[in-house]
């Protein structure tokens, strides 16, 4: 199973929000990198931030919902 970014931030909070909704929403959800953006010597920026993922054929479902407004 090959995971995908969907969404990316420097914020954990930010990034466990997006996990949450695609959670309940029954996605196989995983973030990478989340430890980074607790670094104050600048490991955040150099891991890309926080990547919030999901199956590749799960992509294009879980970045409608991202884009959604409920």
């Amino acid at each position: 199973m090959k995971l995908v970014t969907i969404f990316r931030t420097f914020n954990v909070g930010e990034a466990e929000v997006i996990r949450s909704r695609l959670d309940a929403a029954e996605f196989d959800v995983a973030l990478a990198n989340e430890l980074s953006s607790l670094s104050i010597d600048g490991y955040s920026l150099a891991a890309g931030g926080v990547l919030v993922q999901v199956p590749e054929d799960q992509a294009e479902d879980a970045r409608a919902l991202i884009d959604s407004k409920d």
